[in-house]
């Protein structure tokens, strides 16, 4: 049951980090409850033994938010959850639309020391294979400075460095179409009536709908 107990506190850690990254970053009990899929009733009862464990607090207006431990214990299951990603699509082959839900379960294995051998083994990588940026031992992060494909002007060179939308179907279609992170692309044209793109990639011209240009980053 302590187990359970704790990979359930990590979890409520990670969605609340994540929910913090968005632009609009007040998260109340109810988008944290829509977030991880459970009742606002349960929700709020973990939110309080958290708030007695220093990890959250409630403001008077009823947001909820990491308070710094917590924050730095977010950063470090953000850490373990990307390394583990980078492991599986580099040393075991998984496709990137695979690792997300294997690494969910690695990410609650807390051994420190087997994280800094695994980050070791694999270079010191400091983006998963999403793009994503890798987090240091001591929680830091490094903010990626990116634009979205489709705000940038025609004859601009560009290289993919993250994605705003890592759904499977998304990460399928661009399995589908040969991008990745690290593909370099030239904007030849940019389509008045819908916004879609027409882009060069490796001598080839491909046609970008607006939505999915939206969820390429690249160099800002």
């Amino acid at each position: 049951m302590l187990h359970f107990a704790h990979q359930s506190e990590e979890n409520y850690l990670k969605a609340l980090y994540k929910l913090e990254q968005r632009p609009v970053k007040k998260v109340n009990n109810i988008a944290l409850a829509k977030t991880l899929e459970l009742n606002p009733a349960t929700v709020l009862e973990m939110v309080r033994k958290m708030s007695e464990r220093g990890l959250l607090e409630t403001l008077g207006d009823k947001t909820i938010q990491l308070t710094d431990n917590g924050r730095k214990k977010a950063l470090q299951i953000v850490r373990r959850h990307r390394i583990w990603e980078v492991f599986l699509v580099d040393k075991l082959q998984y496709k990137w639309n695979e690792v997300h839900e294997i690494a969910e379960q690695l990410e609650h294995v807390e051994s420190e020391d087997l994280i800094k051998r695994l980050e070791a083994y694999l270079g010191h990588p400091t983006v998963d294979p999403h793009g994503d940026p890798i987090p240091d031992e001591q929680g830091r992060i490094k903010k990626l400075k990116t634009q979205p494909l489709g705000t940038a002007p025609v004859k601009t060179r560009l290289t993919i460095r993250s994605l705003a939308n890592t759904s499977d179907d998304f990460l399928r279609y661009l399995d589908k179409i040969g991008l990745s992170i690290g593909a370099k692309l030239e904007i030849l044209e940019i389509e008045d009536f819908d916004g879609s793109l027409t882009v060069l990639f490796e001598k080839k011209r491909l046609t970008l709908s607006k939505e999915v240009a939206e969820n390429l980053l690249t160099d800002a």
